[in-house]
Formats: structure tokens, C-alpha cells, sequence
């Protein structure tokens, strides 16, 4: 028999076990292996726990562990036999392990897949989530050496134990004997153990940004002896904005005298501090760094925003150090904002934090902001600042995140605490780079459902010092992704302002339908064709003429605002001359009272900027109750941005109304279009369809095939008959094509298939493209054929290089194009377009994430710009839409099922009056990318 200790070395040391967890409250922990290495901190840790969890552990009392108990818990072969620990500056405060169980409950080797588990946390960190985040761990790893099952006997006094087990999701089963409770679960992840762990991450994850967001202290570490410097800069800006915690000044330069700077108490360091710092802002030298982060730490301090610069963005060097940083930070459980970051901005009243490089604090508002680029910020920033030119009175910012680098908090931690922030109802988002795109686009779906989420993100490359997952799908491809996920895409911060406005605090749109009413002709005209250029349904303008009165405006909104044949009214203002003609204080009031009738659709104002509406539609919200008085940052933005009126009305968020006015009709119609589309995405989501069942998909057989395949190796490509084979599997089936090397061959081929038939070149420069005369169609005798043969071979080539096939021939139809591709960031994509020079030249293709559901067919269908070929355009037959969609869904349920399938293309699919006719596909098997949205919780490694 082998010993423990020969065993020992049956696998090496796992180091992809490792990985940082959020925990419950906020903090992080790490997660690894425990090794021969640890006794000495296994013994520690075991000292610290109390009388009654070592008794609850071992059924008895247990003071102490013996060498032999330490030895049992310390070496593991990571088979059979696994210990986890997580650690908080490198000491144990969790552990967890299992062990390989047979019949009877003794110990076992494979292919035994049972194993009984057990933990131990320290009480000190009892409530914190640690026992959750190590059974996602324990059981992945478990699952990863064949163990399909945990047992766990816990007394029934351990009510806290037995609630980690029940609460985890997994399929239970629960007995009582001999006084101990036996529970009995099953490791395979169900719908509810995904909707738990995702449910648990979102909370973390939301908690560990609220902690940075609306810390108790701040210390600012780096604060210069003399006026200037980052660190001075934002020790002011935290001071001016009114900061309601305790603010402290770090600088070990600081002479032992000097007790205050700028009236804030000086430090030498943060361990000199008395009471806990929940933040540090770290503005020193990039060298610095890792001794203020070991302060911090062992202080206890809660999060960092480094504003130091020199890190990957600098070069490979600097990118070592970022790595460094952020290891060094999550070993104490400290969570990261940067590094060369521009800050954070907490404008609530309970907290008026402004820890960034902005030397005012924004107006307090409903729009969360996030801008991984510095500059953006600033330029973001000021927009939706200015008085005469931005989003004015409640329409400010909840809270502001400049990421710098993010090397740790990053887009997506940021949504996690917004999804559910009550102070925040619109997201802001500048992204430089997506780092996690599967990820991002899970959490963007639940968000957009509850809130706005509005998004720029920049079409090249990552900047440095940004870790981002290499996807192989285009910009155009991952930003409809993002669209089908309901985030509200848009070009520039211009457009991301304007819409932002317009959401924070109108009203969702019920449909396209627009009325333009206002006092110029041409200024109404230019909105119209502005709303037809976006693809909304705009009525014929009203023009009230320059004449009109505030009471006109007054009576014209209202009566546009009541109509049952219009969703969203645009007025059209330009300043008017002479007696009669309504102030700008006036037309704004005129307009908020009709508006105030009306909740429930949205308005909004086109303006010249001339004259002072736009100050008289600021003036009006800046003079609200308890609205601070009008600051400017020092960075600006050229372009007008919009301004707003407020209309005291109750919303459903609460608060007061505005009415967004814009300086150009395009501003306004783009605006407007955008909300339509978000709230027609928003109708959809409330019912999504389902993944529809067919009783003649053979899954169990594919997977059989599949498997037999990929025997051959790591990679392949299948022939045509082991593509047919698989594809029929899911009664996807390919029309027959026969080789045909010569005239003779040729015409037996069309024998056997029956006339009429194609001759088809298959070569890859001719493949697909009928354009370049390598098909011939509709041969109806052997005749045919042949000519048609010694045609083609005269033209191109001899039939070796021509690889020519005999098909029989598709009822007409439109040729279509369906793929479906699995991407290591992405996941699994299906796209669908015409074939040839409308999906090749144009980019004219539409994309939704595997599985699909029924509805997601039908939009797919129609999400192509020239899908009117489909539905009979001028005048030609309409084609069966219903068997295309089902087409599409059976290609997205086999990749959804079989992640082994990795790329499917099927060209042409010529869908006819009546059925589709698929005449070539090709398909590619490989072992599936790496799921680590179905594994336990991590932060991305580093």
C-alpha cells in the first residue's frame, strides 16, 4: 500500500487553484492550496479559533492539533486528497478540505466519485462569506479530479455550517443518525447554484466599490510640505467638498513638529494614525508605492486609489510592477482603484467625497459615471457641469470612477454597485477596453433591465497597461453583442451626454412616433428629417410661427403630449423679436407646466442659441432649493452641451422632471432614437422567448460522434460526410453534392442525384462566389453537363485545381449566410446575413449570443439591413422566414450544447417560398475554451 507521504507527489503543486475572492462584506481573500509549507500557520490559525468551532469541527473537544493531526492536514497528494486555505496577509483565516470516499465511507482512490468535505473559520471572520467562496472552490477543484458528489456531517447545533450547504444550490439530499446531521450533494452546477454564486458576486462585488465609494477616513498619502502636487491638489479638493469623514495628511517627510497641513491632521505615516482609515489615496512616486501599501495594510486598511503613475502603462517594467501592486493589495484584502488613475466622487450629502484630480465637486445628480481615460473624465466631467451648458440641478453626477489602469476595480465591479445603487438611475460609461467581455455583457443584461446603461467605447486598441481578453470577433460584431444585451451604444461623449440627459429624467418612450412642434418653419423641417435620418416616425411639424406665445407653446405641447397617435414631442425654439414674443423665463415655464400635465411621455427642446433660453432653461433648475452654487472645473469641452428645465412632477424615481434642451436637431433626434430602441430592448426583455425543444435532435449521439472524432487530435476540420453526419444529428440537413474529377464522373453523379443540377467549382478562390462564374445552374441533361464542364475547365484551370461537384439543384430563393463561432472572451456567437457581397463588402451581418431563443430568431432575422429581401421587396415573393428561424435555432442549440464545436459555417442556405435548402457547410471541432463564468468566483488573476 502506498503512504500518504509517497503519495504526496502524485500531482505537482496546482497553482491554477489559486485565486483572489471578493468576500461578502467587501474585502478579499486568497485561495490556495495548503502544502507541507503551512503547518506553522495551520497550528496559528487553529490557536485563534474558539473552544466551540473546534468542537463543532471534531464533535469533541479539541484544544489543540497533535504533529499527526498537522501532518494528516498538510500533506495532500491533490487528488484524493485536497486542502484550501484562504489567507489574508498570508495567514490562514479559512480552511477546507475533502477526501476521496468508497462504499462505507473509507478512504478511496478513483474511480470513486464520492468525497466527505469539512471547514473550519476562524470567529473572527465568521459572517464574512468565507465558508460560500471556499465550497466554490472546493467543488470546482473536486469536480476538476472526477468527484461528482460531497458528503458532510455537521452537528445540529452548527446551524451556520448547515446553512452554507443548503444555501449553496447544489441538488441535496439530507438525513439524521446518531445525533449528527448527513448531508449529501451533488457537484454538478444547476440553475440555482449559478443564479446563488452570481447572486453572492454581485453583492461582494457591489459592497467592495461601496467601501472605496463612501469610506469613514481617507488618508491622502504623498501630501507635499509646500502648495502644489497631486497630493496637496487632492487633499484640498477632499477638504473643499465638505468631506463628512476623518481626513488625514501622510507624508514621512513631514517634520515630528508639524501637526496640521491645510487644517487637516499631518501624519508621518499611516500607521501613526489613530482609528481606522477605511481609504488611502496614494500620490507618491511609483518606487514609494509598495511601503505605503505594506502601512496601509497592516493598518487595516480597507481600499487604495493610486493616482501614481509609472506602471504598465510605462512598458514591460512598469507592467511587472503593476502585477506586484496588485498582489502586494490583495494579500492584505485591499481592493485597487488604478493605478494612474484620476479618482473618485461621491456627491451624496452623507458622504461629499471628492478624492480625484477634479478641483470641484460636481452638482449631486441620478447619473452614475465611468471613464477608464483620465482625460475623458475631466472633459465628461465638465459637460455635466457647466450651467449654461450641461446636465443643471438634479441631473448631476451620483458618482464618479476613473479607473486609470485598472489593474483591479474595474467597468464591471462599477455596474455590480450601480445595479442596485438607489441613488444612481442612469450609467455613464467611457471604455477604453472591455476586459471580460463574456462577463460584461451577463451584468450589462441586468442592468439595462432595471436602469439605462450608456456606453462609448473606443474602437482600437487596448491602451497600455490595460489587461484585456484577445477576442477574434471585430469591434462592429462585439458592440452589437453589447446592443442585443440592452447597453445603448453610442460614437462620441457628445452623444453619451445627450442621451444621459435625456434618460436621467424623462420618461421612456412608448414607441417611434414624434410630434415637432415649435416656432420655425425651417428649424421644425430640420428636426424632421433629423428624425426620419434615425429611423423614428416623425408627423408633419406644427409651426406656430414666430408670433407665438408662451400660451401657444403651452396649448400646442399639451395638446401633442395628449395625443394617443404620438410617443415623444420636440419643440423648436428660436428667439423671437418684438412686443408679445415670450421671454426665455416665460417660454420655460410655459413648457414645464404642459410637461407637468403629461408625465408619461417624454419631451424635449431644440433650441438656436442665441439669445438666453438656454441660460432661462438652466436658470430655472438652478435655483431649486438647496442646489450649490454654479463651480466650473478648470478642463472644458468646445461643443454645447445640453441644458435642462425642470418640471416638478412626480417620476417613479422621485424628484423633479426635466425637460433636456439641445443646441442642433441631430443632437436631439439621436437622443430620442436611442431611448426608443433601449425602451422597445426593455419591452422585449420583459419577455425573452424560450429555447424551443425538437424531438428528432439526437444530443446523446452527437456527443458520441464528437467524441470519436476528437480522438484524431486537438484541432479538426470535418470532411463533408462527418460534417453531414453531425449536422444531421440535429436535423440540419445538407443538400448531397457528389465529387465530380472528370466529365464522365460528372455525369454519373447527375444520374444519381436526378437532373437538373449545379456544377459547382469548389476551389477556395472560386468557393462562394458565383460572381467570378464558377457555377453553373440549372443543367437539365448530360448534355448540359458537359458542355458546362468543358466550360468551366477552359476557364480556370484543370479539374484538380478546380475540384469540381455535381448538387442537385434548391427551389429558388435568397442565399443566406448562417455562422456560429465559440470565442475564448465572447462565448458562443451565432450570425446570419445574405451571402455574397452584402454580408462580405457591407459588414451586413447580425450577431446574438448562444443559446437563442425563438424571439431572438425572429429579430435576427430582421436585424440586417437588407432583410426586406426576404419579405417580398418590390414586389418579388416572400420567402419561409419561419424555417430560417428554425434553421437558426437548431445551429445555435448544437453549439450550445457541444461547446466542442467551435466554428460552423452553412453557405448558401437558399431560403425559398416554402423551406430552406442548405448546399455547403463546413464545421470544425476543438477542445472547448475555458468556461470561467460556470466556475467558482475569482478576480481576474494577476
Amino acid at each position: 500500500m502506498q503512504t500518504s507521504a509517497g503519495r504526496q507527489d502524485r500531482h505537482e503543486y496546482p497553482t491554477h487553484w489559486e485565486a483572489d475572492v471578493v468576500l461578502r462584506d467587501g474585502g478579499t481573500a486568497r485561495i490556495r492550496p495548503i502544502t507541507v509549507d503551512d503547518a506553522d500557520r495551520l497550528v496559528s490559525f487553529y490557536e485563534q479559533v474558539s473552544d466551540e468551532s473546534k468542537y463543532y469541527r471534531f464533535f469533541a473537544p479539541y484544544p489543540r492539533l497533535s504533529a499527526k493531526d498537522v501532518h494528516r492536514f498538510t500533506h495532500h497528494d491533490f487528488v484524493d486528497r485536497v486542502g484550501l486555505a484562504a489567507t489574508i496577509g498570508g495567514e490562514f483565516i479559512a480552511t477546507v478540505r475533502y477526501d476521496r470516499i468508497g462504499p462505507g465511507g473509507l478512504p478511496a482512490s478513483a474511480p470513486a466519485d464520492e468525497a466527505e468535505v469539512a471547514f473550519l473559520v476562524q470567529d473572527a471572520h465568521h459572517g464574512r462569506g468565507v465558508a460560500s467562496a471556499l465550497l466554490e472552490h472546493i467543488a470546482a477543484v473536486a469536480r476538476e479530479r472526477g468527484i461528482r458528489r460531497f458528503a458532510a456531517e455537521v452537528l445540529p447545533a452548527n446551524t451556520k455550517m448547515i446553512k452554507v450547504f443548503t444555501d449553496a444550490g447544489y441538488t441535496q439530499k439530507r438525513s439524521f443518525e446518531d445525533g449528527v446531521v448527513r448531508l449529501e450533494f451533488d457537484l454538478e452546477p444547476t440553475d440555482r447554484s449559478l443564479a446563488v454564486q452570481r447572486a453572492r458576486e454581485q453583492r461582494a462585488e457591489a459592497r467592495s466599490v461601496r467601501r472605496l465609494l463612501a469610506p469613514g477616513s481617507v488618508a491622502v498619502v504623498g501630501v507635499g510640505r509646500t502648495p502644489g502636487g497631486v497630493g496637496r491638489g487632492v487633499l484640498g479638493n477632499i477638504r473643499d467638498a465638505g468631506f463628512t469623514g476623518r481626513l488625514h495628511a501622510v507624508n514621512k517627510a513631514f517634520p515630528d513638529e508639524l501637526k496640521e497641513i491645510d487644517g487637516v491632521p499631518a501624519r508621518r505615516s499611516v500607521r501613526d494614525i489613530d482609528g481606522p482609515v477605511d481609504l488611502a489615496v496614494v500620490a507618491v512616486p511609483a518606487e514609494r508605492v509598495p511601503e505605503v501599501v505594506a502601512e496601509c495594510g497592516e493598518h487595516g486598511v480597507q481600499g487604495l486609489v493610486v493616482l501614481s503613475a509609472g506602471y504598465a502603462e510605462s512598458g514591460p517594467e512598469g507592467r511587472e510592477r503593476q502585477r506586484e501592486l496588485v498582489r502586494h493589495a490583495r494579500a492584505y484584502g485591499m481592493r485597487i482603484i488604478g493605478p494612474n488613475a484620476f479618482g473618485i466622487i461621491n456627491t451624496s450629502e452623507e458622504v461629499r467625497l471628492n478624492a480625484s484630480l477634479a478641483p470641484e465637486l460636481p452638482r449631486p445628480g441620478r447619473i452614475g459615471l465611468f471613464a477608464q481615460s483620465g482625460a475623458i473624465g475631466i472633459a465628461l466631467l465638465s459637460r455635466l457641469h457647466r450651467r449654461g451648458g450641461g446636465v443643471t440641478g438634479v441631473t448631476g453626477v451620483s458618482t464618479f470612477v476613473s479607473s486609470g489602469n485598472r489593474a483591479d476595480v474595474s467597468g464591471n465591479d462599477v455596474i455590480q454597485y450601480w445595479y442596485d445603487d438607489p441613488d444612481t438611475d442612469v450609467v455613464l460609461m467611457y471604455l477604453e477596453s472591455i476586459g471580460n467581455p463574456r462577463k460584461f455583457t451577463r451584468l450589462a443584461r441586468r442592468t439595462a433591465a432595471a436602469k439605462p446603461l450608456v456606453v462609448v467605447q473606443g474602437a482600437g486598441s487596448a491602451p497600455q497597461g490595460h489587461a484585456v481578453r484577445a477576442t477574434q470577433l471585430s469591434h462592429a460584431t462585439v458592440s452589437a453583442l453589447l446592443r442585443q444585451a440592452g447597453v445603448i451604444r453610442v460614437g462620441t461623449i457628445t452623444e453619451l451626454v445627450d442621451a444621459g440627459l435625456l434618460l436621467a429624467r424623462q420618461p421612456l418612450p412608448g414607441g417611434p412616433r414624434v410630434a415637432i412642434l415649435g416656432n420655425s418653419e425651417s428649424l421644425g423641417q430640420l428636426t424632421y428629417d433629423a428624425c426620419l435620418a434615425e429611423g423614428l416616425r416623425p408627423q408633419r411639424p406644427l409651426d406656430l410661427t414666430t408670433a407665438a406665445t408662451a400660451a401657444d407653446f403651452r396649448r400646442a405641447l399639451s395638446q401633442a403630449l395628449a395625443d394617443d397617435a404620438c410617443d415623444a414631442v420636440v419643440v423648436t425654439a428660436i428667439p423671437a423679436i418684438g412686443e408679445g414674443s415670450p421671454g426665455d423665463a416665460e417660454l420655460a415655464e410655459a413648457l414645464r407646466s404642459a410637461a407637468a400635465a403629461a408625465p408619461s411621455k417624454p419631451a424635449l427642446v431644440v433650441h438656436v442659441e442665441l439669445g438666453g433660453l438656454a441660460e432661462a432653461l438652466s436658470a430655472a433648475a438652478s435655483t431649486a432649493p438647496n442646489r450649490p452654487t454654479d463651480r466650473t472645473p478648470g478642463a472644458g469641452a468646445a461643443q454645447p452641451s445640453p441644458s435642462a428645465v425642470p418640471v416638478q412632477a412626480d417620476t417613479a424615481r422621485g424628484g423633479s422632471r426635466l425637460i433636456p434642451a439641445y443646441p442642433a436637431a441631430e443632437r436631439a433626434a439621436r437622443a430620442l432614437a436611442e431611448a426608443v430602441k433601449y425602451a422597445q430592448w426593455r419591452r422585449e426583455a420583459a419577455d425573452p422567448g424560450r429555447v424551443p425543444e425538437y424531438d428528432d435532435i439526437d444530443e446523446k449521439g452527437a456527443a458520441e460522434l464528437i467524441g470519436g472524432l476528437l480522438e484524431r487530435g486537438q484541432g479538426l476540420t470535418l470532411g463533408s460526410e462527418e460534417t453531414c453526419a453531425l449536422l444531421g444529428k440535429y436535423g440540419i440537413h445538407v443538400r448531397r453534392a457528389l465529387p465530380a474529377p472528370t466529365p464522365d464522373t460528372a455525369a454519373g453523379a447527375a444520374r444519381t442525384l436526378g437532373y437538373p443540377v449545379a456544377l459547382k467549382a469548389t476551389a477556395p478562390h472560386l468557393r462562394h462566389r458565383a460572381d467570378l462564374g464558377g457555377v453553373r445552374l440549372d443543367l437539365a441533361d448530360e448534355e448540359q453537363l458537359r458542355r458546362a464542364y468543358a466550360e468551366l475547365t477552359e476557364l480556370f484551370g484543370n479539374p484538380e485545381e478546380l475540384r469540381p461537384i455535381v448538387q442537385s439543384m434548391a427551389p429558388r430563393g435568397v442565399d443566406t449566410v448562417v455562422r456560429a463561432v465559440i470565442d475564448p472572451a465572447v462565448g458562443a456567437v451565432l450570425s446570419f446575413g445574405l451571402a455574397g457581397a452584402a454580408s462580405q463588402l457591407l459588414g451586413d451581418m447580425a450577431h446574438r449570443l448562444v443559446p437563442v431563443t425563438d424571439r431572438e430568431a425572429t429579430s435576427l432575422v430582421r436585424s440586417i439591413r437588407t432583410a426586406p429581401l426576404l419579405f417580398g421587396w418590390r414586389g418579388s415573393t416572400p420567402v419561409d422566414t419561419p424555417a430560417l428561424e428554425e434553421l437558426l435555432l437548431r445551429v445555435s442549440r448544437l453549439v450550445d450544447d457541444h461547446p466542442e464545436v467551435v466554428a460552423v459555417t452553412l453557405e448558401p442556405v437558399v431560403v425559398a417560398p416554402h423551406g430552406v435548402s442548405v448546399l455547403g457547410a463546413t464545421l470544425r471541432l476543438a477542445p472547448p475554451p475555458a468556461r470561467d463564468d460556470l466556475g467558482p468566483r475569482t478576480l481576474p488573476a494577476y
